[in-house]
């Protein structure tokens, strides 16, 4: 398994470019089910879940063609409606496969999701938000098999907010027979970007961006052309690390309109930001301020970006009080912090991390995705080196993070 050797205290100085969204792309990759036609994608991001997705989605007999960050989707000739066990349990996100299935083909198999250690994230809501549009659902051998002649417009009304069961839904509504109203939908930029290419596909979507949408549906979809949006989180954590490490970086190929509670966060921490419209300068020359948050669905502060404001908060000044509301187990980072050296309790779904005056390196170990981009932030600023193990989980939703961060002065390197 490959480990990441790094050596902290080295400032942070340089530009790097931002890759597609890992949440945005997922989606989209399964939006390819719902049309007979091509649908062309681009920047599309080199990751370990793209590459999952587009395996399952080539099992599924999706045509796929791909050359560097696009991608060509060709759906005439799928003909397997079914996502194994095999393939959704290293990537929750194959459950987006359910219902653009069901609604083009009228029936789909997928197994009921494994993936992520951060907690249960049940499935239970896209099932019922299906139903509601006619589906006849059955769970059976721990696989969701379900059918529908055609699915029917329903008003529906999530019991939370979901962005993968609003994603599914929006796409099952394009091809339902009638009106679809989604009532407490995501609004999460990644949602906004799916809708956004389902309406170049010919879908007829009102209220993108808001949390009710209204879904006219047609009888068939059509091929097109679409860019996925620049990776948020990527650009919050790439910020977090110079906020560690100190320096002067310039993020490219990003956007700043869809990350303003995590940039007023910087800035509490001292980091100056400068930016145009699709660039971030961030410069910082002092040791951080503590900043106390917490996690809720968009447009507040995203739970992709706690382990990382986490890792900040241990070499601030000052003690920083981070609350997670959306995953009951997602403070599996906090023991691995705190072997570098950082001072970390937890209380229930609370954090309160005091500021120590240095970290140091030590072995450890990633535990999810979002976990290892933060002990790579703790590492760049800890003295000496850490070996971070694990990294699998980093490849899944980061684009050769440390490629990216050696071409700004920072010591790392991937090991066998």
């Amino acid at each position: 398994m490959d480990k990441l050797l790094i050596t902290g205290g080295k400032r942070l100085a340089g530009e790097i470019a931002i890759s597609g969204a890992k949440n945005a792309a997922l989606p989209i990759l399964c939006a390819g089910l719902l049309t007979a036609e091509t649908v062309q994608l681009s920047n599309v991001p080199h990751l370990q879940d793209v590459n999952t997705m587009l395996k399952l989605l080539r099992q599924m007999g999706l045509g796929i063609e791909q050359d560097g960050d696009r991608v060509a989707l060709n759906g005439k000739a799928v003909d397997k409606l079914e996502a194994p066990y095999e393939m959704v349990k290293t990537m929750r996100a194959s459950i987006l496969v359910l219902g653009p299935l069901l609604a083009r083909f009228g029936e789909a198999k997928v197994s009921l999701p494994g993936g992520c250690a951060i907690g249960s994230r049940p499935v239970d809501q896209h099932i019922k938000g299906l139903q509601a549009m006619g589906a006849d659902i059955t769970i059976e051998a721990g696989y969701i098999h379900a059918r529908a002649k055609r699915l029917k417009g329903a008003r529906i009304t999530t019991d939370m907010i979901t962005v993968t069961g609003t994603e599914n839904l929006l796409m099952a509504a394009t091809l339902a027979e009638g009106e679809t109203v989604l009532e407490n939908a995501a609004r999460e930029p990644e949602v906004t970007d799916l809708a956004n290419l389902l309406v170049a596909m010919g879908a007829k979507i009102d209220g993108i961006g808001t949390e009710r949408l209204v879904i006219q549906g047609v009888d068939q979809l059509h091929g097109a052309s679409h860019a996925v949006i620049a990776d948020r989180i990527e650009t919050g954590t790439f910020l977090c690390a110079v906020a560690a490490a100190g320096g002067d970086i310039t993020l490219t190929n990003t956007r700043t309109d869809i990350l303003d509670v995590v940039l007023d966060r910087l800035r509490e921490a001292g980091v100056v930001l400068t930016s145009g419209p699709d660039w971030i300068r961030a410069q910082m020359a002092a040791r951080p301020k503590a900043v106390s948050f917490r996690t809720t669905e968009y447009p507040g502060f995203p739970t992709d970006m706690q382990a990382q404001f986490m890792a900040l908060d241990c070499i601030a000044e000052g003690v920083g009080r981070i609350s997670e509301t959306i995953f009951e187990n997602r403070f599996m980072h906090v023991q691995e912090l705190n072997r570098l050296g950082a001072a970390i309790e937890i209380d229930g779904h609370t954090a309160l991390v005091k500021g120590v005056d240095k970290l140091v390196g030590a072995p450890v170990m990633a535990t999810d995705l979002r976990a290892s981009a933060s002990l790579v932030i703790a590492a760049l600023a800890a003295q000496g080196q850490t070996l971070v193990d694990r990294i699998y989980h980093l490849d899944r939703g980061y684009d050769r993070m440390e490629v990216k961060l050696s071409g700004v002065g920072a010591d790392i390197v991937r090991v066998k």
